[in-house]
Protein backbone atom coordinates (compact mmCIF):
# COMPACT_ATOMS: atom_id res chain seq x y z
CA UNK A 1 0.00 0.00 0.00
CA UNK A 2 1.54 3.08 -1.27
CA UNK A 3 1.29 6.07 0.67
CA UNK A 4 -0.07 8.98 -1.36
CA UNK A 5 1.64 12.24 -0.86
CA UNK A 6 -0.97 15.12 -1.14
CA UNK A 7 0.13 18.47 -1.76
CA UNK A 8 -1.65 21.36 -0.39
CA UNK A 9 -1.86 24.62 -2.11
CA UNK A 10 -1.63 27.62 -1.08
CA UNK A 11 -3.51 28.47 1.70
CA UNK A 12 -6.15 31.65 0.91
CA UNK A 13 -7.80 33.91 3.84
CA UNK A 14 -10.92 34.73 4.23
CA UNK A 15 -11.87 38.26 2.09
CA UNK A 16 -11.81 41.35 3.86
CA UNK A 17 -13.71 44.41 3.03
CA UNK A 18 -12.07 47.61 1.84
CA UNK A 19 -9.54 49.38 4.32
CA UNK A 20 -10.65 53.19 4.56
CA UNK A 21 -7.36 54.96 3.89
CA UNK A 22 -6.28 57.01 7.43
CA UNK A 23 -7.46 60.39 6.24
CA UNK A 24 -11.09 58.92 6.26
CA UNK A 25 -10.37 57.08 9.68
CA UNK A 26 -9.18 60.45 11.26
CA UNK A 27 -11.93 62.60 10.22
CA UNK A 28 -14.51 59.91 11.41
CA UNK A 29 -12.81 59.98 14.93
CA UNK A 30 -12.69 63.86 14.29
CA UNK A 31 -16.40 63.70 14.27
CA UNK A 32 -16.95 61.47 17.18
CA UNK A 33 -15.17 63.79 19.17
CA UNK A 34 -17.31 66.96 18.11
CA UNK A 35 -19.99 65.17 18.36
CA UNK A 36 -19.00 64.00 21.82
CA UNK A 37 -18.40 67.83 22.68
CA UNK A 38 -21.70 69.14 21.31
CA UNK A 39 -24.20 66.91 22.12
CA UNK A 40 -24.19 68.05 25.80
CA UNK A 41 -24.25 71.80 24.82
CA UNK A 42 -27.29 71.11 22.54
CA UNK A 43 -29.06 69.10 25.32
CA UNK A 44 -28.66 72.09 27.38
CA UNK A 45 -29.27 74.85 24.78
CA UNK A 46 -32.79 75.16 25.55
CA UNK A 47 -32.34 76.20 29.70
CA UNK A 48 -29.10 78.25 28.63
CA UNK A 49 -31.42 80.59 25.88
CA UNK A 50 -33.83 80.60 28.96
CA UNK A 51 -31.57 81.87 31.46
CA UNK A 52 -30.14 84.43 29.21
CA UNK A 53 -33.34 85.87 28.54
CA UNK A 54 -34.03 86.23 32.13
CA UNK A 55 -30.60 86.92 33.50
CA UNK A 56 -28.19 87.87 30.97
CA UNK A 57 -30.38 90.34 28.54
CA UNK A 58 -31.21 92.26 31.66
CA UNK A 59 -27.85 91.98 33.27
CA UNK A 60 -26.63 93.89 29.90
CA UNK A 61 -29.49 96.14 29.96
CA UNK A 62 -28.13 97.58 33.84
CA UNK A 63 -24.76 97.39 32.15
CA UNK A 64 -25.84 99.83 29.36
CA UNK A 65 -27.64 102.04 31.33
CA UNK A 66 -25.08 102.90 33.89
CA UNK A 67 -23.64 104.61 31.17
CA UNK A 68 -26.41 106.71 30.34
CA UNK A 69 -28.01 109.41 31.77
CA UNK A 70 -31.59 108.76 31.45
CA UNK A 71 -34.38 111.16 31.77
CA UNK A 72 -38.02 109.45 32.22
CA UNK A 73 -40.46 111.54 29.93
CA UNK A 74 -44.23 111.05 29.03
CA UNK A 75 -44.42 108.09 26.13
CA UNK A 76 -41.10 107.40 26.83
CA UNK A 77 -37.61 108.68 27.93
CA UNK A 78 -34.19 110.42 26.56
CA UNK A 79 -31.39 109.03 27.54
CA UNK A 80 -27.46 110.52 26.75
CA UNK A 81 -24.50 108.47 27.21
CA UNK A 82 -21.81 109.69 29.18
CA UNK A 83 -19.75 107.00 29.68
CA UNK A 84 -17.82 106.13 33.02
CA UNK A 85 -18.72 109.57 34.39
CA UNK A 86 -21.36 107.46 36.81
CA UNK A 87 -18.62 105.12 38.08
CA UNK A 88 -16.41 107.66 38.55
CA UNK A 89 -18.68 109.58 40.50
CA UNK A 90 -19.52 106.60 42.41
CA UNK A 91 -16.06 105.42 43.35
CA UNK A 92 -15.12 108.76 44.63
CA UNK A 93 -18.49 109.25 46.76
CA UNK A 94 -17.18 109.32 50.38
CA UNK A 95 -20.79 108.34 51.42
CA UNK A 96 -20.08 104.94 49.13
CA UNK A 97 -16.54 104.10 51.16
CA UNK A 98 -17.65 105.78 54.40
CA UNK A 99 -21.11 104.10 55.03
CA UNK A 100 -22.65 102.11 52.27
CA UNK A 101 -19.47 99.69 51.66
CA UNK A 102 -19.36 99.45 54.83
CA UNK A 103 -22.69 98.56 56.23
CA UNK A 104 -23.09 95.94 53.06
CA UNK A 105 -19.81 94.04 53.68
CA UNK A 106 -19.48 93.99 57.53
CA UNK A 107 -23.19 93.21 58.01
CA UNK A 108 -23.61 90.56 55.30
CA UNK A 109 -20.12 88.41 56.96
CA UNK A 110 -21.84 88.69 60.03
CA UNK A 111 -24.83 87.41 59.17
CA UNK A 112 -23.13 84.51 57.28
CA UNK A 113 -20.94 83.77 60.16
CA UNK A 114 -23.78 84.35 62.49
CA UNK A 115 -26.16 81.94 59.80
CA UNK A 116 -23.77 79.27 58.88
CA UNK A 117 -22.68 78.36 63.06
CA UNK A 118 -26.69 78.72 64.65
CA UNK A 119 -27.38 76.42 61.66
CA UNK A 120 -24.72 73.51 62.37
CA UNK A 121 -25.77 73.82 65.83
CA UNK A 122 -29.30 73.42 65.14
CA UNK A 123 -27.96 70.56 62.47
CA UNK A 124 -26.42 69.00 65.46
CA UNK A 125 -29.03 69.10 67.78
CA UNK A 126 -31.40 67.44 65.02
CA UNK A 127 -28.83 64.74 64.46
CA UNK A 128 -28.71 63.19 68.12
CA UNK A 129 -32.21 63.52 67.88
CA UNK A 130 -34.91 60.47 67.42
CA UNK A 131 -37.20 60.27 64.33
CA UNK A 132 -40.19 61.35 65.56
CA UNK A 133 -38.38 64.56 67.19
CA UNK A 134 -36.16 65.34 64.58
CA UNK A 135 -39.47 65.50 62.18
CA UNK A 136 -41.39 67.78 64.74
CA UNK A 137 -38.48 69.93 65.31
CA UNK A 138 -37.55 70.30 61.68
CA UNK A 139 -41.38 71.53 60.84
CA UNK A 140 -40.61 73.84 63.31
CA UNK A 141 -37.44 75.62 61.94
CA UNK A 142 -38.61 75.09 58.40
CA UNK A 143 -41.81 77.54 59.17
CA UNK A 144 -39.37 80.28 59.58
CA UNK A 145 -37.97 79.85 56.39
CA UNK A 146 -41.27 79.49 54.60
CA UNK A 147 -42.33 83.02 56.52
CA UNK A 148 -42.31 85.78 53.70
CA UNK A 149 -39.54 87.94 54.40
CA UNK A 150 -41.95 91.33 54.40
CA UNK A 151 -43.72 89.61 57.46
CA UNK A 152 -40.96 88.46 59.67
CA UNK A 153 -39.28 91.99 59.22
CA UNK A 154 -42.54 93.47 60.31
CA UNK A 155 -42.37 91.29 63.44
CA UNK A 156 -39.02 92.30 64.57
CA UNK A 157 -39.63 95.79 64.10
CA UNK A 158 -43.14 95.36 66.40
CA UNK A 159 -40.93 93.30 68.89
CA UNK A 160 -38.34 96.95 68.73
CA UNK A 161 -41.00 99.42 68.57
CA UNK A 162 -39.81 102.26 70.61
CA UNK A 163 -42.02 102.65 73.85
CA UNK A 164 -44.63 99.91 73.35
CA UNK A 165 -42.47 97.06 71.76
CA UNK A 166 -41.83 93.86 73.42
CA UNK A 167 -37.96 94.18 73.45
CA UNK A 168 -38.42 97.85 74.57
CA UNK A 169 -40.58 96.56 77.53
CA UNK A 170 -38.52 94.00 78.98
CA UNK A 171 -35.42 96.76 78.36
CA UNK A 172 -37.07 99.19 80.55
CA UNK A 173 -38.18 97.43 83.13
CA UNK A 174 -35.10 96.22 83.95
CA UNK A 175 -33.52 99.68 83.58
CA UNK A 176 -31.60 98.94 80.46
CA UNK A 177 -32.99 101.45 78.44
CA UNK A 178 -35.75 104.09 78.74
CA UNK A 179 -38.42 103.37 76.45
CA UNK A 180 -40.03 106.35 76.25
CA UNK A 181 -36.87 108.16 74.37
CA UNK A 182 -34.89 105.01 73.15
CA UNK A 183 -35.57 104.16 69.31
CA UNK A 184 -33.47 101.16 68.10
CA UNK A 185 -33.73 102.41 64.42
CA UNK A 186 -32.08 105.59 64.43
CA UNK A 187 -28.43 104.94 64.72
CA UNK A 188 -26.46 102.26 62.84
CA UNK A 189 -25.00 99.73 65.12
CA UNK A 190 -28.94 98.50 66.75
CA UNK A 191 -30.23 99.17 63.43
CA UNK A 192 -28.04 96.39 61.62
CA UNK A 193 -28.06 94.58 64.65
CA UNK A 194 -32.17 94.20 64.50
CA UNK A 195 -31.62 93.40 60.52
CA UNK A 196 -28.88 90.87 61.21
CA UNK A 197 -31.01 88.81 63.70
CA UNK A 198 -33.82 88.75 61.16
CA UNK A 199 -31.93 87.62 58.39
CA UNK A 200 -30.40 84.97 60.41
CA UNK A 201 -33.52 83.99 62.11
CA UNK A 202 -34.72 83.64 58.86
CA UNK A 203 -31.62 81.90 56.78
CA UNK A 204 -30.84 79.36 59.17
CA UNK A 205 -33.31 76.56 58.76
CA UNK A 206 -31.42 76.29 55.12
CA UNK A 207 -28.32 75.70 56.57
CA UNK A 208 -29.46 73.38 59.45
CA UNK A 209 -31.26 70.99 57.06
CA UNK A 210 -28.71 70.72 54.60
CA UNK A 211 -25.91 70.03 57.72
CA UNK A 212 -28.07 67.70 58.76
CA UNK A 213 -28.11 65.92 55.42
CA UNK A 214 -24.48 65.82 55.66
CA UNK A 215 -24.42 64.25 58.65
CA UNK A 216 -26.26 61.68 58.31
CA UNK A 217 -23.93 60.86 55.49
CA UNK A 218 -21.02 60.11 58.21
CA UNK A 219 -20.68 56.38 59.69
CA UNK A 220 -20.84 56.30 63.21
CA UNK A 221 -17.65 53.89 63.02
CA UNK A 222 -15.59 57.28 62.87
CA UNK A 223 -17.10 59.30 66.48
CA UNK A 224 -17.11 55.52 67.85
CA UNK A 225 -13.19 55.29 67.16
CA UNK A 226 -12.94 58.83 67.84
CA UNK A 227 -14.04 58.05 71.60
CA UNK A 228 -12.28 55.31 71.63
CA UNK A 229 -9.01 57.47 71.25
CA UNK A 230 -9.60 59.64 73.38
CA UNK A 231 -11.26 62.55 71.50
CA UNK A 232 -13.36 65.14 73.44
CA UNK A 233 -16.77 66.48 71.51
CA UNK A 234 -14.93 69.13 70.14
CA UNK A 235 -12.39 67.50 69.15
CA UNK A 236 -14.67 64.83 67.33
CA UNK A 237 -16.18 67.74 65.47
CA UNK A 238 -13.23 69.44 64.02
CA UNK A 239 -10.88 66.50 63.16
CA UNK A 240 -14.12 64.21 62.12
CA UNK A 241 -17.28 66.38 61.17
CA UNK A 242 -15.53 69.46 59.59
CA UNK A 243 -13.16 67.66 57.23
CA UNK A 244 -15.64 64.77 56.14
CA UNK A 245 -18.87 67.01 55.07
CA UNK A 246 -16.35 70.57 54.31
CA UNK A 247 -17.92 70.47 50.63
CA UNK A 248 -21.42 70.92 52.50
CA UNK A 249 -20.65 73.63 54.93
CA UNK A 250 -18.49 75.64 51.73
CA UNK A 251 -21.85 75.28 49.28
CA UNK A 252 -24.22 76.37 52.23
CA UNK A 253 -21.64 79.36 53.05
CA UNK A 254 -21.46 80.31 49.48
CA UNK A 255 -25.30 80.70 48.99
CA UNK A 256 -25.39 82.80 52.31
CA UNK A 257 -23.01 84.93 50.93
CA UNK A 258 -24.91 85.73 47.53
CA UNK A 259 -28.32 85.89 49.48
CA UNK A 260 -26.70 88.42 52.41
CA UNK A 261 -24.56 90.45 50.14
CA UNK A 262 -28.13 91.45 48.48
CA UNK A 263 -30.32 91.91 51.14
CA UNK A 264 -32.90 94.82 50.75
CA UNK A 265 -36.83 93.67 52.15
CA UNK A 266 -35.23 93.54 55.40
CA UNK A 267 -33.09 96.61 55.78
CA UNK A 268 -36.11 99.11 53.49
CA UNK A 269 -38.55 98.18 55.19
CA UNK A 270 -37.41 98.69 58.85
CA UNK A 271 -37.81 102.46 59.95
CA UNK A 272 -35.57 104.92 58.28
CA UNK A 273 -34.06 102.71 55.87
CA UNK A 274 -36.49 103.43 53.23
CA UNK A 275 -33.41 106.65 52.19
CA UNK A 276 -34.64 109.13 55.25
CA UNK A 277 -31.59 108.37 57.15
CA UNK A 278 -28.22 108.10 55.01
CA UNK A 279 -26.25 105.95 57.91
CA UNK A 280 -28.16 103.03 57.22
CA UNK A 281 -27.76 102.71 53.39
CA UNK A 282 -26.46 99.56 51.75
CA UNK A 283 -25.60 98.66 48.23
CA UNK A 284 -28.98 97.26 47.45
CA UNK A 285 -31.17 100.06 48.97
CA UNK A 286 -28.71 102.64 47.73
CA UNK A 287 -29.12 101.48 44.56
CA UNK A 288 -32.68 101.60 44.75
CA UNK A 289 -32.71 104.95 46.34
CA UNK A 290 -30.87 106.71 43.82
CA UNK A 291 -32.76 104.81 40.59
CA UNK A 292 -36.43 105.08 42.15
CA UNK A 293 -36.63 108.08 44.75
CA UNK A 294 -33.91 110.67 43.09
CA UNK A 295 -34.71 109.29 39.36
CA UNK A 296 -30.74 109.26 38.58
CA UNK A 297 -31.05 105.64 37.13
CA UNK A 298 -27.45 105.97 35.83
CA UNK A 299 -26.19 106.27 39.32
CA UNK A 300 -28.68 103.26 40.10
CA UNK A 301 -27.50 101.21 38.14
CA UNK A 302 -23.43 101.76 38.36
CA UNK A 303 -24.53 100.62 41.99
CA UNK A 304 -26.16 97.45 41.06
CA UNK A 305 -23.25 97.03 38.70
CA UNK A 306 -20.70 97.43 41.74
CA UNK A 307 -22.67 95.22 44.03
CA UNK A 308 -23.00 91.84 40.92
CA UNK A 309 -19.04 92.47 40.64
CA UNK A 310 -18.82 92.14 44.08
CA UNK A 311 -20.83 88.94 44.68
CA UNK A 312 -19.22 87.36 41.33
CA UNK A 313 -15.85 87.96 43.14
CA UNK A 314 -16.63 86.23 46.37
CA UNK A 315 -18.25 83.75 44.58
CA UNK A 316 -15.81 82.58 42.31
CA UNK A 317 -13.31 82.74 45.21
CA UNK A 318 -15.29 79.72 47.39
CA UNK A 319 -15.69 77.97 44.07
CA UNK A 320 -12.36 77.61 43.53
CA UNK A 321 -11.87 76.77 47.06
CA UNK A 322 -14.44 73.98 46.63
CA UNK A 323 -12.90 72.98 43.30
CA UNK A 324 -9.79 72.72 44.68
CA UNK A 325 -11.48 70.64 48.04
CA UNK A 326 -12.86 68.44 45.41
CA UNK A 327 -9.59 67.61 43.71
CA UNK A 328 -7.19 66.85 47.05
CA UNK A 329 -10.19 64.72 47.98
CA UNK A 330 -9.37 62.33 44.40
Amino acid sequence: MKDTLVSEGPKTSAPRGPRKPDGAAEAARRRKKLLNLTRPWLLLAPSLVVLAGLLLWPLIQVGKLSMQDYEVKFGGGVSTFTGFDHYSDLLSSGLLWKTVLPNTVFFAFACVGLTVALGTLVALLLNRLGATWRMICSIAILAAWAMPAVTGTYVWIWLFQPQDGMVSQIAGSVGLIDPETTNWFTERGPFYAIATLNVVHHGFPFVAITVLAGLMTIPKELYEAGELDGANAWQRFWNITVPTIKPVFLVVTILSTIWDFKVFTQVYLQPGGDGSNEEVYNLGVFSYIQAFAKNDYGTGAAAAVLLTVLLLAITVVYIRTLFRQGEEDL
